[in-house]
């Protein structure tokens, strides 16, 4: 690989001086918070551990702060881009600051919950500077459509990385935490501060990693199976399980068997169970006769 120009990579003035020029004001609606700070996208690829031979898809890409860095790392960075204005003005931004490594740099200008295919090679990594108001859908989907993503590490609000990383037990717990461990083993890597960004935002921001599971999960159960019982265990997380399965079981007697079945209390909750335990009672779904 190249050499890079210590300038290469976007300070706050660039970023101010790019957006003035395109006329671009970041928008609440899509959550942009573009990051200003050079050492900071560094910091994210370093803690990414994003390697040489990595395909990196970014998703929201914005003015190109992180995309720059991870060019600097990765193989090949395909950067997911929905506004029309952003996305037709990166290339150009790539082409001038790193020129020697434009032809590793693929745009996809849509929305990301409609991608289901990306050019050139199968991405291995996901990094990202996730859009607030999108982040867990997101992070779910593209962990579902690419399963050759083997590492993950996204920017999100401090609130929803303490959610994603949160243990059985923990109040916030809930299901980004158990749908997010299906796929791989989560934890937080790390906190940023308002003043990278630009605008700064009045909410503090998290690094959330996630390493693919070497091993899909032993179930008989499929994922769909199993994140219906998610989603019925949560819809109504203060009850206790028999109560809050009693829909997706067709009724509180059938859902109290299968909890039995699985070798869990009736009387739990849904916060209590690991999703290794979630897994356990989709498989044991009562059958419903007509």
């Amino acid at each position: 690989m190249s050499s890079t120009e210590p300038d290469a990579l976007l300070g706050p003035a660039d970023i101010r001086d790019l957006a003035a020029k395109l006329g671009v004001r970041p928008t609440k609606q899509r959550g942009q918070n573009f990051v200003i700070d050079a050492n900071t996208v560094r910091r994210i690829v370093r803690t990414a551990e994003v390697r040489p031979d990595d395909v990196v898809v970014e998703v929201g890409p914005g003015l190109g702060s992180l995309t720059l860095a991870l060019l600097e790392a990765a193989d090949r960075v395909v950067a997911v881009e929905i506004d029309d204005t952003l996305a037709a003005a990166l290339p150009a931004t790539v082409q001038a600051r790193m020129p020697e490594r434009a032809d590793r740099f693929a745009l996809v200008h849509s929305d990301a919950m409609l991608v289901t295919e990306l050019p050139g090679p199968a991405p291995t990594a996901l990094v990202a500077n996730l859009p607030y108001n999108v982040a867990v859908p997101v992070l779910l989907t593209m962990l579902e459509r690419f399963p050759s993503i083997e590492r993950t590490l996204v920017m999100v609000q401090s609130e929803v990385a303490d959610r994603l990383a949160a243990r059985p037990g923990n109040k916030v717990y809930g299901v980004p935490s158990v749908k997010a461990n299906w796929y791989a083993e989560v934890k937080r890597a790390g906190a940023i501060g308002r003043n990278v960004f630009w605008p700064a935002p009045n909410v503090d921001s998290g690094l959330v990693s996630l390493v693919r599971r070497a091993e899909p999960l032993a179930t008989k159960a499929s994922r769909a199976e199993v994140f219906a019982v998610v989603d019925a265990a949560f819809a109504q997380r203060r009850k206790t399980l028999r109560a809050a399965l009693s829909g997706w079981a067709g009724s509180a007697p059938a859902a109290e068997a299968a909890l039995v079945a699985a070798g869990i209390s009736p009387q739990a909750r849904g916060e209590s169970l690991t999703v290794e335990e979630f897994a356990a009672i989709a498989e044991h779904k009562p059958e419903v006769s007509e």
